[in-house]
């Protein structure tokens, strides 16, 4: 578990953090989202023991990150934003190097770092230099550095930062393999990444805890919650269309129906209403006789609660 109290940090008299305090619990995946300079890599920084805080305290265990920083960083991976790679030695040097700064004994060090490598997927660059490799491979060796020791908390910032659509994947399912083996604290301004990682989320404004929950928690902050249905409909049949949109705007709580495109056979509309109401929209439509091929929320609904916290200036925990 973590614990942060009252935690703060200033560069002279400028505040970058705080005061801000939150708990996790062991094998939690948390997602610190917000808008660059929230104070996301500072908060990183201070639990990683990288930065020492102005003020506050924080454990991680039952350690002392203030009193003991040397015994937290035993405790803890730390991948930064920019991957901390030596260019001029190779991928298995590095490794083995960064196993040994972090204690690791000469007998176990060769077969962890064989481990960690099949992890991140760079077995096959092992006696490769670091300078010669892609952004997407440094990245990866950025965590096989951070657990390589085997620690108990895990901490990536903006790991997926500066990679391509495919590499992106490929980090978001290395993440979804270390849960459960690590409590996670992941920092991102890019919610899909939150949305597709994180357990609970944590929202930093302006150096603040502005929320803190579950995706479900945060959106049911809006006083509407947006949902999108598909249903078939035969093409230019204008007198289907419009039953369709009736049956939607008959159902209770509905305040808004939007048509938002077709695609393969089906019509999609948006639907702005005041509570969850899918499983009403989709019995009237069936009721109706209409074909529901797709009914969920709105992927925007999370951007839109996060767009209203970060500007709102609202300053809440849940």
């Amino acid at each position: 578990m973590i614990r942060v109290s009252e935690l703060s940090k200033y560069f002279g008299g400028t505040r970058a953090l705080g005061p801000v305090s939150f708990e996790i619990a062991p094998g939690e995946t948390i997602g610190f989202l917000g808008l660059n300079g929230a104070g996301k890599t500072t908060l990183l920084r201070i639990l990683a023991c990288d930065l020492r805080p102005s003020a506050g305290s924080f454990a991680v265990g039952n350690v002392d990150g203030i009193a003991d920083p040397h015994a937290v960083r035993k405790r803890i991976g730390f991948l930064p934003e920019s991957p901390p790679v030596y260019p001029d030695m190779t991928v298995g040097d590095y490794l083995t190097f960064a196993g040994r700064i972090r204690g690791l004994p000469p007998s176990a060090t060769t077969s962890r770092v064989r481990e960690v490598e099949e992890v991140t997927h760079t077995i096959d660059v092992h006696d490769e230099l670091i300078r010669h490799l892609s952004h997407g491979f440094r990245q990866r060796i950025g965590v096989a550095q951070a657990i390589v020791h085997q620690p108990e908390f895990l901490i990536l910032d903006e790991p997926t930062n500066g990679l391509d659509p495919a590499q992106v994947v490929e980090m978001r399912a290395m993440i979804q393999d270390l849960k459960g083996k690590h409590t996670i604290l992941i920092s991102s301004h890019i919610l899909p990444e939150i949305r597709e990682t994180c357990d609970r989320l944590i929202v930093l404004g302006d150096g603040r805890l502005l929320a803190s929950g579950s995706e479900d928690q945060l959106t049911s902050r809006l006083e509407l919650r947006r949902i999108v249905v598909a249903v078939r409909a035969p093409v230019g049949d204008d007198a289907v269309a419009g039953a369709i949109r009736r049956c939607i705007e008959s159902v209770a709580g509905v305040t808004r129906v939007l048509a938002s495109g077709r695609d393969d056979g089906a019509l999609s509309f948006h639907i702005d209403a005041t509570g969850d109401c899918r499983a009403a929209v989709c019995r009237a439509l069936v009721e109706g006789g209409h074909d529901v091929l797709r009914l969920d929320r709105a992927t925007s609904e999370l951007e839109s609660v996060f767009l209203e916290l970060v500007h709102g200036g609202e300053h809440a925990s849940g």
